[in-house]
């Protein structure tokens, strides 16, 4: 029988959180199992994980990570909405298909958007593929039309 178990992620889970992370991204950009990430974004990865503001949640079966989701936190000059200028990003919410439609992700994504809350973030954003917006509406997120981005293109 499974039991899921939840938790944060530390700085001695970094290589199963990059395995998880990349698997994620095959997963999710169509890619080849095989596909080979350039090493600089590796790299990147690792080191975010282990310096960056984040805060990464781990779901587990038996000591394997089969769901992962991070938040990211940013801090912006103050604004009357937002007071302390402290904003956070949801960001690579991920179940292992097996375990998926079993309430995995909405627990993640709940344990972040409290973690969030607790360090004093007054909103939290997220950028929500087609299948994921069922789970976002349900944990109270909203369609937002109040930012424009502008994307430098290589």
């Amino acid at each position: 029988m499974r039991e899921i178990t939840y938790r944060y992620a530390t700085a001695d889970d970094i290589d199963g959180l990059l395995q998880s992370r990349l698997h994620m991204l095959r997963v999710v950009n169509n890619l080849e199992q095989d596909y080979d990430f350039d090493q600089e974004f590796i790299n990147s990865s690792r080191e975010y994980f282990l310096n960056g503001d984040q805060i990464t949640v781990l779901a587990m079966d038996n000591g394997k990570i089969i769901g992962c989701a991070s938040i990211c936190f940013m801090h912006v000059m103050p604004t009357f909405s937002h007071p302390t200028g402290k904003r956070a990003h949801l960001m690579n919410v991920y179940t292992d298909a097996a375990y998926q439609r079993q309430g995995i992700a909405y627990k993640m994504t709940n344990m972040l958007i409290e973690a969030a809350w607790e360090k004093g973030a007054t909103e939290i954003s997220l950028d929500a593929t087609e299948s994921g917006r069922p789970l976002y509406e349900k944990c109270g997120f909203k369609d937002s039309d109040e930012c424009m981005v502008l994307v430098r293109n290589e």
